[in-house]
């Protein structure tokens, strides 16, 4: 009864324990059901924790379900992990894969600002320092226009503007702004187009200079079919970073734990909504 329902499936990774290095064990996979958040009759809840973060850790969960759970999940969301991806490709057939938001951003962004750190050792020959151009405007290139003060847009202008080298910074960070605005487009319909062109745009035949963006264009056009299944089904995975989240003050709280089992129990009953069904026994 515990898998019953579950039409919307959320995976993510999560380190559970921080130990030196960054060793597999210290990773789990984590599995939410979203159904409830979609069809809008409660919160997403956790439904299970597998240790290690790989194809084959999801591919065995799925292929351990039975076909009944298997058919009745339509949408899975998830991250730009390919594995995940070609896990739930080939357990999942029918099911929808969407890549979500939040990742597709976070991406855009770091190949800003790996753009701009290129651009400042280049044009300054060392790492940002207080009064540079581009080191001044770090934190104002990842914030959407229509939020800066009139100080902000002409400090934006003036560092962007001030030499022909910071071009690349320019336009990067132009692609950067209108993939936030095919996602907050009120019509998801016209957004899929934003994001469509942009993609398009962007996929091959930059000039030199824009390497960063070359990247991003690769990335996104590989996974383009994704990106774009989140504007026909609305599914993301911000609940499931919630519960990250959620599962992250837990294990403060608790003052960390050495045993993983211990934890995954822990984790069910503070975010699988478990508590109430024990208590109730």
């Amino acid at each position: 009864s515990h898998l019953g329902g579950v039409r919307h499936l959320g995976v993510d990774e999560h380190k559970w324990k921080h130990v030196r290095g960054n060793g597999e064990s210290s990773w789990v996979t984590v599995l939410i059901d979203l159904t409830p958040v979609i069809d809008g009759t409660g919160s997403a809840r956790l439904m299970d924790m597998i240790p290690g973060r790989s194809k084959h850790v999801l591919k065995t969960w799925m292929n351990d379900r039975d076909q009944v759970f298997r058919d009745r999940v339509k949408v899975v969301a998830m991250d730009g992990f390919t594995g995940y991806k070609t896990a739930t490709a080939e357990e999942l057939p029918t099911a929808r894969i969407v890549m979500d938001p939040f990742h597709v951003v976070q991406l855009a962004g770091e190949k800003l600002d790996r753009c701009r750190t290129r651009i400042q050792q280049a044009t300054c020959g060392h790492r940002g320092r207080k009064g540079d151009p581009l080191y001044k405007i770090r934190r104002i290139l990842h914030t959407r226009t229509d939020l800066l003060t009139d100080k902000q847009k002409t400090l934006l202008y003036t560092a962007l503007t001030s030499r022909d080298d910071h071009v690349a910074v320019e336009v990067t960070h132009q692609v950067y702004l209108q993939i936030i605005a095919a996602y907050e487009h009120r019509q998801r319909r016209e957004g899929k187009k934003l994001m469509w062109k942009v993609i398009k745009r962007i996929q091959t035949g930059l000039p030199p200079g824009l390497e960063e963006l070359a990247q991003l264009g690769r990335t996104l056009w590989n996974r383009h079919k994704e990106i774009l299944a989140y504007f026909d089904v609305g599914v993301s995975n911000g609940p499931v970073e919630a519960i990250n989240g959620r599962l992250e003050h837990l294990r403060g709280i608790a003052q960390g734990f050495r045993n993983l089992d211990h934890y995954i129990l822990r984790s069910l009953l503070h975010s699988g909504q478990l508590a109430d069904r024990i208590n109730a026994l």
